[in-house]
């Protein structure tokens, strides 16, 4: 597909994103998992929705370059759901990354003074940082995204704590380990070691007692919430007969924030780094306290009964391992067989650098066959991997059509649909991922390589929105119609409930052609294209529409 054409195109086709159809069914089919759409955003680089709260527990502007808090918030992200940014884009879940309550200092190592924003280097698994807001910002949240029928993930770490500061101390040797750091040469010396120098690894191996950490016991006093704490925490272990084991305590902590607020699934950090056991535990004690949620709030629950979620981070896992992944010395674990739904697919990012067909069939072939009945999140970029498949934004409309339609769930990192350039000036290694949302540029629709801002929003949100309707997009079997134009089409059932879709991409823009729907739709029958929003009706096995686009995403009307 040539880039400049589709620019034009797109502009001379539609003008502004202003001016895009309103292709929102009246009613869609049931959601899946398996097709899901998850937006996945740094709270604290996303939207200031309450600038009062940017500067908590004494931290300050000091960091080295993109390494401290920007302003993000709960509340940012609240906004943005009432606004509809969300539904505009098709988004099935937006996940956040942890709002626990962070290491309060920076450390000042390599790169210079980097604070906890990401939210990874916890301090205290029951409290909300306070960087970000409050436990009322947070029930709006997860509310607001329910309202719209938009689910929530959390992002929970069982690995490790944060680092340690002469603010921050380090936990009881009985709770975590210190050395030695991982080298990562077989499973043992991936799983019982830190990540890195001073990350103290949670000591998941253990079933011996431990009682709280002196520090959290001192803070928890402080807050007049040790008794609640404490008896909560001696009403789960009486509950479920688990022994007082670091692992324990955090299932505890992490089911939690399911409990009281109703999040709908976890996203697992650093999974290969913890004993595979953990996590189907964890699995367990989560999905209980989903329901105890459901139940309690019958009103603010998604539509459909589905189980808890959960999605892996497993460092290399790629789709065509199958329901395998292999460590380092050989050790091959089956992590849908310990508690997950899906694994995070790190090759998508390189498997996207080839065509579309064999990057379609191949997800496919996988997917239908050893991944039957699971499936795997594809990502192109994200805020830690280091070779996104088009940092500088110079194919933005191409990774839309490769992510969104690519067979599996689709994880959008946040600025993908607005060519959020991943670098910045005199930032180091993954901090240049984490740049701030670039409102200002859709606003103004800046122009970014060969695009507008705004076009290129308007391009994944029009994939989106189709991607979010058909179930049959991303967990449907494909099969190629035509190789030029490219033509496929994906055919999905369950439950009882079809759906079926045809797709075309790099349709010339000089002409209208006819494009292939036999086997799909029948000759008589009106289909819609959710690209422009016109319709037509199939004759002789083809359908042609009146408004030329580079894409046509056709269903029935």
């Amino acid at each position: 597909m040539k880039f400049s054409a589709l620019a034009v195109s797109l502009m001379l086709a539609f003008g502004s994103a202003s001016a895009a159809p309103d292709l929102t069914p009246a009613k869609g089919k049931p959601f899946t998992w398996e097709n899901a759409t998850v937006y996945f955003l740094l709270t604290d680089r996303f939207n200031n929705g309450n600038p009062a709260n940017d500067h908590a527990y004494g931290r300050k502007d000091d960091a080295a370059r993109a390494r401290g808090f920007m302003g993000g918030d709960l509340a940012g992200v609240t906004q943005k759901i009432k606004e509809g940014y969300f539904d505009d884009l098709g988004v099935d879940a937006i996940w956040i990354t942890p709002p626990v309550e962070q290491i309060h200092a920076a450390t000042d190592e390599g790169t210079g003074k980097s604070y906890g924003f990401h939210g990874y280097w916890a301090r205290d698994f029951t409290s909300i940082d306070a960087n970000l807001g409050n436990e009322k910002d947070l029930h709006e949240l997860v509310d607001a995204a329910h309202a719209r029928g938009i689910r929530v993930l959390l992002d929970v770490v069982m690995n490790h704590t944060g680092p340690v500061t002469p603010s921050d101390p380090v936990w009881p040797a009985e709770w975590v380990r210190t050395e030695p750091t991982c080298t990562y040469k077989d499973m043992a010396t991936t799983v019982s070691c830190t990540l890195v120098k001073n990350l103290p690894d949670f000591r998941t191996d253990s079933d011996e007692k431990v009682d709280l950490p002196p520090a959290l016991v001192a803070k928890w006093k402080k807050e007049g919430r040790i008794d609640r704490e404490t008896a909560e925490l001696n009403d789960f272990f009486k509950r479920t007969g688990y022994p007082r084991a670091p692992r324990y305590y955090l299932m505890k902590w992490h089911a939690d924030w399911v409990r009281k607020y109703g999040f709908d699934g976890f996203r697992a950090d650093t999974v290969k780094h913890t004993e595979p056991g953990v996590w189907k535990d964890l699995k367990k004690v989560a999905s209980a306290a989903y329901e105890d949620w459901k139940k309690a709030n019958p009103a603010k629950r998604v539509a459909g009964d589905l189980p808890f979620f959960m999605t892996a981070e497993t460092y290399g896992y790629s789709v065509k391992a199958g329901r395998q992944f292999t460590y380092d010395g050989g050790t091959s674990v089956d992590y849908y067989d310990n508690g997950f739904d899906s694994m995070i697919n790190f090759s998508m990012a390189g498997d996207a650098r080839q065509g579309y067909e064999p990057l379609f069939s191949s997800y496919s072939a996988a997917l239908h066959g050893p991944l039957k009945g699971v499936s795997v999140l594809n990502y192109l970029d994200s805020h830690d991997d280091g070779h996104p498949f088009d940092a500088m934004r110079e194919h933005p409309m191409e990774a839309a059509n490769k992510l969104l339609l690519a067979p599996g769930q689709a994880q959008i990192y946040y600025g993908d649909e607005t060519a959020r350039v991943l670098h910045i000036d005199g930032a180091e290694g993954d901090a240049n991922l984490r740049s701030f949302m670039n409102w200002d540029q859709l606003k103004n629709n800046t122009r970014v390589g060969l695009f507008g801002v705004a076009e290129v929003r308007d391009h994944w949100a029009r994939l989106g929105r189709f991607r979010h309707a058909h179930p049959a997009v991303g967990a449907g079997v494909h099969q190629m119609l035509q190789a030029s134009p490219y033509v496929f089409k994906r055919t999905w059932e369950k439950d009882g409930v079809t759906d079926r879709v045809v797709v075309a991409l790099g349709l010339p823009q000089d002409r209208i052609v006819a494009i292939p729907v036999a086997g799909v739709f029948s000759d008589g029958q009106t289909v819609r294209d959710w690209y422009t929003g016109k319709t037509a009706m199939v004759a002789g096995g083809k359908v042609q529409f009146a408004l030329r686009a580079p894409v046509a995403l056709i269903a029935l009307d």
